[in-house]
């Protein structure tokens, strides 16, 4: 009996078609499980293709801003000391004005200065005016006329201007010079003997007439600055500065004929032209109203010692309302 052939599976040549040899069979291979999950795979990426490539570029994008900040220089915060360093760099280039020069200014467009023909005491001690030669009228006259000189303060839009009594009484006629230069005469509208007060109005005013602004005094200390403006024997406006050095003095003049109360003593240079003008603080607001100096020498020159009078007194010697 004729036995079959046994071959091996080996890769062995496959005999000749009509050799009589009979085809070896090639083994089936067993189904691998990662090559499904290979195909899966490729077919996901391949339909969100798109989507995967806009999540990267955002991702590259967020990588790249948080590398970036690493090299970036932290925002330097700006302490006290840098704003100090700033505030004296720009001081030295261009310096503010003094406290009292700001004070100054702001009571300057309401400063007047106040002139009192045929005054029977002459205050201020100023010589008869000088008359050029092409236009002397009578010198005999001219030279009896006896002019006192003041200050007042324009403290109404109205144009009521505060000056002290004895600038005024007893003259034949008033003149007042605004700030803008500007003249007229003027009539006393009131009097307060008791507070060396009086009210003058004058009878033209200018168009920007400006006035000062009143603060009550109930806040004043002594060692608090002040500020006095006028024209001292008639230069001016003409302006010093000081301290408060006392509060409710009393005052008596050297001839015993005034006698005031409730003063302000301050230590500002005042001097004859001086009487009726403003002290005020360094706002420029109006404390007083500057009425007298002391001098043990009985000279009429400063020597350290005024006084001035509360501003509640001086408004209420105008019908102005108390503080």
């Amino acid at each position: 009996m004729r036995r079959t052939t046994l071959y091996s599976s080996g890769s062995k040549q496959r005999p000749a078609a009509g050799s009589g040899l009979a085809e070896p069979v090639s083994p089936v291979p067993a189904p691998n499980p990662a090559d499904g999950a290979s195909r899966w795979l490729k077919g996901t990426l391949q339909a969100h293709r798109l989507l995967l490539v806009a999540v990267a570029t955002v991702l590259g994008l967020a990588a790249g801003i948080a590398l970036d900040r690493q090299f970036v220089e932290p925002q330097r915060v700006v302490t006290q000391d840098d704003i100090d360093r700033a505030v004296r760099a720009s001081l030295e280039k261009e310096p503010l004005p003094s406290q009292a020069a700001k004070a100054y200014e702001t009571i300057r467009p309401s400063i007047v200065r106040v002139d009192g023909f045929d005054h029977p005491e002459g205050v201020g001690n100023l010589p008869a005016p000088l008359v050029p030669d092409e236009k002397k009228q009578d010198e005999k006259k001219a030279s009896a006329e006896r002019q006192s000189v003041g200050t007042g303060v324009v403290i109404t839009e109205q144009g009521s201007i505060l000056t002290n009594l004895h600038v005024v009484v007893g003259t034949s006629h008033v003149r007042v010079v605004f700030a803008d230069g500007s003249e007229s005469e003027a009539v006393i509208t009131g009097v307060d003997p008791d507070n060396d007060l009086a009210v003058i109005q004058a009878r033209k005013l200018p168009d920007d007439l400006q006035p000062a602004t009143l603060i009550t005094t109930g806040d004043l200390r002594p060692g608090d600055e002040v500020l006095a403006v006028g024209f001292p024997f008639g230069f001016g406006p003409s302006a010093s500065t000081g301290v408060v050095s006392g509060l409710k003095r009393e005052f008596v003049s050297s001839d015993g004929k005034r006698a005031l109360s409730n003063l302000i003593q301050f230590d500002a240079a005042a001097n004859p032209g001086n009487s009726g003008g403003p002290l005020v603080n360094m706002e420029g607001e109006v404390l007083g109203i500057v009425t007298a100096i002391l001098n043990p020498l009985q000279q009429r020159f400063f020597v350290g010692l005024a006084f001035a009078v509360p501003i509640e007194n001086a408004a209420s010697a105008v019908g102005v309302p108390p503080f």
